[in-house]
């Protein structure tokens, strides 16, 4: 005799859960590069702004002392902001980057 009985149904895999670890990681990298190039350029920002009064002057004047103070050292931001966010990944200090 043949039985009439239904096919068996597949089961369905669980959703995976979503990790934005890596795009975590790359806010946090940009982050940290933005704060390290902002306290290597941001004394001599603070000192055409103590030097000079508001105006047009003074606008022209803050870009060339951020360009000059900025020369050479975004490797070092880079570096810098690569080696907090690789550390605090690894410690846990990072929300959401543990590994």
């Amino acid at each position: 005799m043949v039985e009439n009985t239904p096919p068996p149904r597949l089961q369905r895999r669980p959703r995976p859960e979503m990790r934005p670890r890596f795009t975590l990681l790359m806010l946090y990298l940009f982050v940290f590069f933005f704060a390290f190039c902002l306290i290597l350029v941001g004394p001599a920002l603070w000192e055409v702004l103590q030097s000079m009064p508001p105006g047009p002057e003074q606008e022209a004047a803050a870009k060339e002392a951020a360009r000059r103070a900025a020369s050479g050292k975004l490797l070092i931001a880079f570096g810098l902001a690569v080696a907090a966010t690789g550390i605090g990944a690894y410690r846990g200090w990072l929300p959401g980057t543990g590994i």
